[in-house]
């Protein structure tokens, strides 16, 4: 197996991104980790840390120039097809690689993703799936990538977000909610309660009905399928609070020196309890719909997220979840109330 990872994208690239690909070549001998980006930059760095360059699982791919935050989607396909993000697309599509991860700009990567790699035959979007640490694992689909859909379209990204619960989580009968501002099925705009229905009818999930907000830590559903302005705005919103409550518990520890003597008492289990909540042990977020793996880290990711988000892409070649998928869009093509 061989894995693409575009190291000179996101927040703390390259170095954090390179220390992921050499943490994940550690506990993962036997894939092959291709690096994309500028070949000088690499190496410097990589004898700088000591890192084993030479190592033949270990390969990289040079190009000189790198998508920014700042750069338009399509930039990616244009002005900057050679980038770090372009080449590792490139050669997924091409086939010299099983998946890709990038922690770049997500707008350039679902553009790329989508023009140069292509989507399964059957699927009208992609979207991006993201797991939000809470009660129980949720997917979150869509999370950025389409903000405005059809109910048509919804309803793919519950069969997608469906299947993948079930191929990487084992989930029998992942229950599939809708995300609304009411449970009832006549509540949210024209397009809700249209989907409403529609996914009601889908014999290719388990549809629980709508979800709201104050439901979603609670674990009444696996997958929570909505628009990607919506998703977007759901999975900052956790990732905000999970910081400020974080925050909180360490402000009342630190008040007094009574609370301090506990804090140290306590510091294991808020380890943990952090660790529960930290939405990087479950890798990145990938593009489902795309016709080879493609993983999203966040911008932001260090070398423990990189490492897991190239997990995860291992797990999703493994799984076989791009097969099933396919299968699934064909059996709803082929059914009578399609």
């Amino acid at each position: 197996m061989k894995i693409i990872i575009d190291v000179m994208s996101g927040d703390n690239a390259p170095e954090e991104i390179i220390k992921g690909v050499f943490l994940a070549h550690s506990e993962y001998p036997d894939v092959e980790l291709t690096m994309t980006g500028n070949r000088y930059i690499i190496e410097d760095y990589c004898r700088e840390q000591d890192l084993d360059i030479d190592d033949p699982m270990i390969t990289i791919e040079h190009c000189e120039s790198v998508i920014t935050m700042e750069d338009q989607a399509l930039s990616v396909v244009r002005e900057k097809a050679d980038s770090s993000m372009g080449k590792a697309l490139k050669m997924l599509a091409s086939g010299e690689g099983d998946a890709m991860v990038s922690a770049g700009n997500t707008g350039a990567l679902h553009a790329g993703s989508t023009l140069v790699v292509r989507r399964i035959k059957g699927y009208a979007r992609s979207a991006i799936a993201t797991i939000l640490p809470l009660e129980k694992p949720l997917l979150l689909i869509d999370a950025g990538a389409n903000t405005e859909v059809t109910k048509e379209q919804l309803e793919q990204f519950a069969i997608m977000g469906s299947t993948y619960m079930n191929k990487l989580f084992g989930i029998e009968s992942p229950r599939v909610g809708l995300a609304n501002n009411g449970t009832e099925s006549t509540k949210g705009t024209k397009l809700l309660q249209e989907t409403y229905a529609h996914l009601s009818q889908c014999d290719r999930i388990n549809f629980v009905g709508n979800i709201e907000g104050k439901q979603i830590p609670f674990a009444e559903c696996d997958v929570l399928v909505c628009d990607g302005f919506t998703g977007n705005m759901i999975l900052k919103l956790t990732e905000g609070l999970a910081k400020f409550f974080m925050g909180k518990v360490k402000q009342v520890f630190m008040s007094t020196p009574a609370t301090k003597a506990a804090g140290v008492v306590m510091k294991p289990h808020i380890k943990t309890f952090k660790k529960e909540f930290d939405a990087s042990e479950y890798g990145g977020a990938p593009l489902l719909g795309i016709s080879k793996p493609v993983i999203k880290a966040h911008g932001s990711s260090d070398a423990i997220a990189i490492k897991n988000a190239i997990r995860q892409s291992i797990d999703f070649v493994d799984t076989g979840i791009i097969k099933e998928l396919a299968r699934q869009v064909q059996k709803k093509e082929e059914s009578p109330n399609a």
